[in-house]
């Protein structure tokens, strides 16, 4: 436990398919788990049936105190967009409570403020010695509501770099969502949605999760789209949860082949914490990423960029004290050249363990530089290393 990756305190670069020679122009995309980013206030989930589906506001938080001025109905049906058509309803939030003044974590004003700065610390710096500038865009993991994105992109790190928001509330069992920032000036969305994993456990019941989202717009006046993931967790075992995985690689995959056929020109990003490593079945033969360029075709179009590292050991995270690199990149092939073009192509992919990530004493000496031991703030970071992606062109 003590020996995990010592190394990654260095940031390790896995591929570069870019000639050698000076940059040309150049954009970082990436993401991080911002390890439960949640607002001080006890919240649930408010739906309200009777809006467009695409509307916030069909799906929203709210603080605990408003319900009673809310309408609202009893509801012991499955929590589904579109079963909820119509209706109007209350869903609690089971994380909620623990990240509240009034939990054992004492997770007040103070510490709320302090994770968000560090939140936007590490977001700024993704890529910059590359890009000299913040990402472009960068996907965020287990945010609680649209208010606590809102609070990282004005922290001072962000906020001169104009971020956007995608963002929609899940029916995951603890309250957490993905969503996806970006600078309005380098990107334009055309299209967001959400698309719902409905796996079920060993009884038949449901079991909500974190859907994955879909954004499609142009980077610097191309066509990309973007695909956010956090898949179901490893809780019960690897083996006897790896099928709630591979329904999750199954609709990514949909997804990412209905875009791909509506409009081949359109470059494709699928991203996140895939509670995976590259080569589990969900990503190695559901999902069908493949782990080299030579191994691109019309059949097998996505490249997981995280593979090579994957190879040599290098993790983002520790599950159960054993190294994993559950936090990826996968992208289509048109993504993917020898050469520098007039269209953005792939220069290098990299898991960032700057030292101040990396716990550096104790029991977990090298392990990313979490931001809870228990109930404990420690003033850190994550318990997942981010991920990002460096694209290049000519000017």
């Amino acid at each position: 436990m003590k020996r995990f990756m010592s190394f990654m305190a260095i940031v390790f670069s896995i591929m570069a398919f870019a000639q050698q020679g000076k940059l040309r122009k150049v954009a970082a995309v990436g993401f991080l788990n911002v390890e439960n980013l949640w607002d001080t206030i006890r919240s649930a989930d408010y739906i309200d049936g009777t809006k467009d589906i695409r509307n916030p506001a069909f799906h929203r938080s709210i603080p605990i105190d408003s319900i009673q001025f809310l309408e609202a109905e009893k509801y012991d049906g499955q929590w589904s967009d579109g079963a909820l058509k119509g209706k109007k309803a209350v869903r609690y939030q089971s994380g909620s409570e623990e990240f509240t003044p009034k939990s054992g974590k004492n997770y007040n004003t103070k510490i709320y403020k302090a994770k968000l700065a560090n939140e936007a610390k590490v977001i700024a710096e993704l890529g910059t010695q590359y890009t000299k500038t913040a990402p472009a865009v960068v996907g965020l993991i287990e945010v609680e509501n649209r208010q606590v994105i809102e609070d990282l992109i004005k922290q001072p790190a962000l906020a001169k770099y104009d971020y956007g928001i995608v963002h929609y509330n899940s029916y995951d069992y603890r309250g957490i969502d993905v969503a996806l920032i970006y600078q309005k000036r380098r990107f334009t969305v055309t299209n967001s949605l959400k698309k719902e994993l409905k796996v079920f456990g060993d009884d038949g019941k449901r079991e909500y999760t974190r859907d994955i989202l879909v954004v499609t717009g142009f980077l610097d006046n191309e066509k990309v789209a973007f695909f956010m993931n956090h898949w179901p967790s490893r809780r019960g075992g690897e083996a006897v949860s790896l099928p709630k995985r591979n329904a999750a690689a199954a609709l990514l995959k949909q997804q990412m082949d209905s875009i791909r056929t509506a409009d081949p020109s359109t470059k494709l990003f699928a991203m996140g914490d895939f509670n995976d490593d590259p080569v589990s079945s969900s990503l190695k033969n559901h999902l069908k990423a493949v782990a080299s360029p030579k191994d691109l075709s019309e059949t097998t179009p996505y490249l997981n960029l995280m593979y090579p590292l994957y190879k040599k050991g290098i993790a983002s995270l520790a599950y159960q004290d054993a190294p994993n690199l559950f936090d990826q990149i996968i992208v289509s092939k048109n993504l993917v050249s020898d050469q520098v073009t007039k269209e953005y192509s792939v220069y290098k992919a990299e898991i960032f363990a700057p030292a101040y990530l990396v716990n550096k004493e104790g029991n977990y000496k090298g392990y990313p530089f979490r931001s809870w031991n228990g109930d404990q703030f420690t003033g850190g970071y994550s318990d997942h290393f981010p991920a990002f992606v460096i694209l290049q062109k000519e000017p």
